[in-house]
């Protein structure tokens, strides 16, 4: 069930939009920014909300990769895996948050801290390779500035 918080933070939104399913992305966000994820039993009551059956909403919240169908850490790690990235050494990036981790992609850490993704491209391929801890922009990156930048979430 929603809660009421949550429902008054959707339905401020609704004046903005010719229909209520076109906030159907920021309806998920406000429920994942509040649960840290979008369990099938909110999506049906977000799906009552916006007058969408279960099925449209899940289309597009398994669309929209930063949507979390399942449960996350308390920080999640986008790392970058485009071409640019790639080039300028993802690979040893991956093989270092992996080995730190003990996880891999789509999975959290014992503990509750990490969940470890990898992400199309966080758009900053100039300054690559990169990735994004919750909201903090990493970039430039190498094996030896990458276990500084973990020690600092807790």
């Amino acid at each position: 069930m929603l809660t009421e918080q949550e429902i008054e933070e959707i339905e401020t939104e609704f004046p903005h939009y010719e229909r209520r399913r076109a906030l159907s992305v920021e309806a998920l966000k406000v429920v994942q920014r509040h649960r840290g994820w979008v369990s099938d039993e909110a999506l049906a009551d977000v799906a009552r909300l916006l007058e969408m059956s279960p099925a449209e909403l899940d289309a597009v919240a398994t669309f929209y990769n930063l949507i979390y169908r399942k449960p996350v850490g308390r920080h999640v790690i986008l790392l970058c895996d485009s071409v640019s990235c790639w080039v300028m050494g993802y690979d040893s990036i991956r093989r270092h948050l992996e080995q730190r981790l003990g996880i891999g992609f789509g999975q959290t850490t014992g503990d509750g801290r990490f969940t470890l993704l990898p992400v199309v491209c966080l758009g900053i391929c100039h300054r690559a390779p990169a990735m994004m801890i919750d909201d903090d922009l990493h970039q430039e990156l190498s094996p030896d500035k990458i276990d500084p930048i973990l020690q600092s979430y807790e």
